[in-house]
């Protein structure tokens, strides 16, 4: 008797809602579980909204598009909240442009299907509450793959402004879009239709207006020598064989992050199998040449070469974190959005589902898995392994008691938060003055700020104290030689366990109207 599962089924008769039911679930589950348990924004993004909260042109972290809307966002829900349902509306909107990709190459029901493998890549699902370049990079980076192959494949030119508008905004969100913007020109180049392109105008107004939409940052770029030219003069003194380790290692991380494709391809094939008889399929018509070469070429060239420019820059930063951010899961995911897609098209015109039931279950749990476990790790890791979780550290009270503090010793709204860059991040998101945040040397980490402003407006320093002196680390001590250490402040995690107390060293500079009398000059 052929068994044919509910999901499979579901993929015949309703591809639509099945689309939709996995993309909203997903998006519902990754807004609600650090919405209710995190008490503090994980990874960068407390860093993400103090850079955006300033509304700079670019930061060495990139370009601007993506700290500015975090910042709105974060503002206008009065907490993160807003940023964690930001990031989930990119996610879905990005499965929705690859939908219709998938729609307009390989049909209806195998495009839902190539959504529903993404549920196997981890740098897709699990890390998008830290919401930052990356992320808003994946619906932008969907968008002109999907409007590209519109414009490009399909000759409808009407696409060609459209593509124009997404290159120039994902050249505002990520240098990634700098790499997607030379991948697509190298195969339109390699393409007999991207070359009968070629012929007419718009493509080169395409280029045009994207390059006009990125030059704010790229105007910035230019002025700002000072930030990357010691980082690119660093190339000659790059060892190429520890490049090599590094670029082996960041691609080994993208092939284990889609270890969950690899589980789902073991299940629905019929390797270790015993039946072989009828078997539900999921059937495609046939696809264009064109169109599956586009496909291969996006999902693995982007991924090759980012990792080669990850480790070439990880070689550059050297040793010194201060410089820079070594590559992580959280930047992939805009190079990981066809990997679905591409599984499907490798698998040729008639899927055959072997293993229904193990198929069901387990991408229930891909699905599913990751936030409760995120929740269980929330809840019971502070009793059992003594884990002390970024998340769990109070900043709406630690950022209350500190702006308070300042303003009843200085009669003035804290305006500039300094010392150890994630403590002090999360004091800046203090929702009523949310100063400034001054974060580690060298100064062009904080353009912002001038060397006048913290003899102007006084400052927090912050740092975690190891000790009940709330000695300063070495850095903060360096920085602030002269600084008045105050009683640590102690606060309570939300959750506590077994975890040691939480004290938070700190010292305050007091605003000195002397220092308006100084001359204003670059922070140094």
């Amino acid at each position: 008797m052929l068994y044919v599962s509910l999901i499979t089924e579901s993929l015949r008769a309703r591809p639509q809602l099945m689309f939709w039911t996995a993309a909203l679930t997903q998006g519902l589950l990754w807004t609600v579980v650090p919405a209710l348990f995190y008490a503090a924004p994980p990874g960068d993004l407390p860093v993400v909204l103090a850079v955006g909260h300033e509304y700079r042109l670019g930061s060495d972290l990139g370009p601007p598009l993506a700290f500015w809307l975090a910042d709105i966002a974060y503002g206008v829900t009065g907490g993160p909240f807003g940023v964690y349902l930001l990031s989930q509306l990119c996610v879905i909107v990005a499965f929705w442009a690859i939908f219709q990709l998938g729609r307009a190459t390989v049909g209806m029901s195998q495009a839902v299907l190539a959504v529903l493998l993404m549920v196997g890549i981890a740098a897709v699902w699990v890390t998008t509450a830290e919401f930052g370049p990356a992320i808003l990079a994946m619906p932008i980076w969907a968008f002109v793959l999907l409007h590209y192959w519109r414009a490009v494949g399909e000759g409808r030119s009407g696409y060609w402004f459209l593509l124009a508008l997404e290159i120039g905004l994902l050249l505002l969100t990520s240098y990634l879009g700098f790499l997607l913007f030379a991948l697509l020109a190298v195969f339109t180049l390699a393409t007999k239709r991207g070359r009968m392109a070629l012929r007419r105008i718009d493509p080169w107004l395409c280029a045009a207006v994207a390059l006009l939409v990125a030059l704010p940052h790229l105007a910035w770029l230019a002025d700002a020598q000072d930030l990357w030219m010691p980082k690119l003069a660093r190339l000659i003194t790059i060892d190429p064989a520890g490049g090599a380790i590094d670029w082996l290692r960041i691609l080994a991380g993208l092939i284990i992050a889609h270890a969950g494709i690899i589980v789902f391809g073991l299940l629905a094939s019929g390797w270790g199998s015993w039946r072989r008889g009828a078997v539900s399929t999921v059937d495609r018509r046939f696809i264009d040449p064109s169109a599956r070469s586009m496909i291969y070429f996006f999902a693995l060239l982007p991924a090759l070469v980012a990792a080669f420019v990850a480790a070439v820059a990880e070689q550059m930063v050297g040793t010194d974190a201060s410089d820079g951010q070594a590559w992580s899961l959280a930047s992939a995911g805009p190079l990981v959005v066809c990997s679905g897609l591409a599984v499907i098209v490798a698998a040729g015109s008639s899927i055959r589902l072997y293993r229904q039931r193990l198929l069901s279950v387990a991408w229930v749990a891909l699905l599913v898995g990751p936030p409760v476990a995120m929740v269980l790790a929330v809840l019971l890791l502070p009793w059992t392994l003594a884990v002390d979780l970024e998340v769990l550290k109070p900043a709406d009270e630690m950022g209350r008691f500190f702006a308070d503090s300042f303003q009843r010793r200085t009669g003035r709204p804290l305006a500039i938060v300094a010392g150890e860059t994630r403590t002090a991040a999360l004091i800046a998101l203090e929702p009523r003055s949310r100063p400034s945040l001054l974060r580690d040397a060298p100064p062009e980490r904080s353009p912002w700020l001038r060397s006048a402003d913290i003899g102007e407006k006084g400052a927090v320093v912050v740092w975690l104290a190891t000790d009940r002196a709330g000695t300063p680390p070495p850095s903060v001590k360096a920085s602030f030689p002269d600084l008045v250490i105050e009683v640590p402040k102690v606060f309570e995690r939300a959750v506590e366990g077994r975890l040691p107390l939480l004290r938070i060293g700190w010292g305050v500079i007091r605003p000195q109207a002397e220092a308006a009398a100084n001359p204003v000059a670059p922070l140094r």
